[in-house]
């Protein structure tokens, strides 16, 4: 795009582009003025800085400047920064690093994207991690961000690390739960969750060990980046995947319900029969409460028929639960030292309650063999009734 072109996009478009920054003063300056070369629509966050930040900043009296009184993490730096440009009337933010990794003129490469795009979009800058002079902590830290933020949204990137991005300032989530690096990682699953598209851009980097100042603590950092892996993975599992699958039933007719969800003509046999095979494993465990959680949860995580696994699951309806109860202890009884005549007393959960390690191996066993049987038989009829072409 030419400079105008841009300049005018970023203006009709209210973009404005958010700089936090904290001690990094040797590239401040190169940073704040590659940028002016495409709008003064700028607000820079100096989250406490303790070196000749401010003075550099005084230099800039036609751009937006916050100062906090003491560091508190990037998260929090941006996080001020997108209540200021919201408050100001802005509908973007372009956020770009102060420590001089990133190019100001990739500006035109997130304002044309955004251009082409029908919807609104949180757009991540790609990195190249594979060139020459990235450090190697980098590029492991990035493959691993990667595949958390695939399990938690379905959506695959290759790079959701880079501070350089484009968010859409009133679709992001108001209220955040970080405040440092890990920040970037929460608002990025969070606005996926709320069915924003997340899309890469190619963007350059550059990485100056003489300039760049990081201030990444590994171990403290990576594990409160952990911590926070743990809890979006579990409310993926227990909310976010039910909810997804309850929504689209809404929004189906029952026929199409029918069609795309339980007979999913693009699934082959195999992927059906592995569908019955886990409903049935999950419906004999003994996950009590949490049996359709699990199976919707696990379907959507391997691709599976969502419906035949469910229905699968209700193997465990209440006709069967004696049987199921008798088979588990009976099965179980090899493996611990316990009442060698359990299956004389009466059938209840007082009983499993009394004997439970031999309930939950025998239960375990059960449902390993039974789930396999069920998944060969189902194989074996889906391909008698409907061949695949090999």
């Amino acid at each position: 795009m030419f400079l105008a072109a841009v300049q005018n996009a970023i203006s009709e478009k209210k973009i404005c582009i958010l700089i936090p920054t904290y001690n990094n003063e040797k590239t401040l300056k190169r940073v704040i003025d590659g940028v002016l070369d495409y709008t003064e629509s700028i607000i820079v966050v100096n989250d406490g800085s303790t070196d000749s930040t401010l003075q550099i900043l005084s230099q800039y009296p036609q751009i937006m400047v916050i100062s906090l009184p003491e560091n508190k993490g990037k998260g929090n730096g941006l996080k001020t920064g997108f209540r200021a440009a919201k408050k100001s009337g802005y509908d973007y933010a372009i956020t770009i690093d102060s420590d001089g990794q990133h190019y100001p003129d990739d500006i035109p490469v997130f304002v044309e994207a955004l251009l082409q795009e029908k919807e609104d979009v949180l757009l991540i800058g790609n990195r190249n991690m594979s060139q020459d002079g990235i450090p190697k902590k980098s590029s492991f830290g990035n493959r691993f961000s990667n595949f958390w933020f695939w399990f938690e949204t379905g959506i695959k990137l290759e790079d959701t690390q880079s501070g350089y991005r484009l968010y859409p300032l009133h679709k992001i989530p108001k209220k955040y739960f970080t405040p440092k690096f890990e920040f970037e990682i929460e608002i990025i699953v969070r606005t996926a969750w709320r069915h924003v598209p997340v899309k890469n851009v190619p963007i350059k980097v550059l990485y100056d060990p003489a300039e760049r100042v990081s201030h990444f603590r590994p171990f403290k950092d990576f594990t409160r980046i952990s911590i926070l892996n743990t809890i979006l993975v579990t409310i993926t599992l227990f909310y976010i995947i039910p909810r997804n699958f309850v929504n689209n039933f809404k929004k189906k007719s029952f026929k199409r319900f029918i069609q795309e969800d339980v007979l999913e003509s693009d699934g082959s046999n195999r992927t059906k029969a592995f569908s019955i095979a886990l409903g049935v494993f999950i419906g004999l465990s003994p996950f009590w409460g949490f049996q359709t959680l699990l199976v919707i949860s696990l379907s959507v995580l391997f691709k599976l028929n969502k419906v035949l696994a469910f229905v699968a699951s209700n193997v465990s309806l209440p006709f069967f639960i004696p049987f199921i109860i008798a088979a588990s202890l009976f099965l179980g009884a090899p493996f611990v030292s316990g009442n060698s005549d359990i299956l004389s007393q009466d059938l209840n959960f007082e009983l499993i309650k009394n004997n439970l390690l031999q309930y939950v191996i025998g239960s375990f066993i059960l449902s390993i063999t039974l789930s396999a049987l069920a998944g060969i038989a189902s194989f074996l009829f889906l391909n008698k009734v409907s061949p695949e072409n090999n």
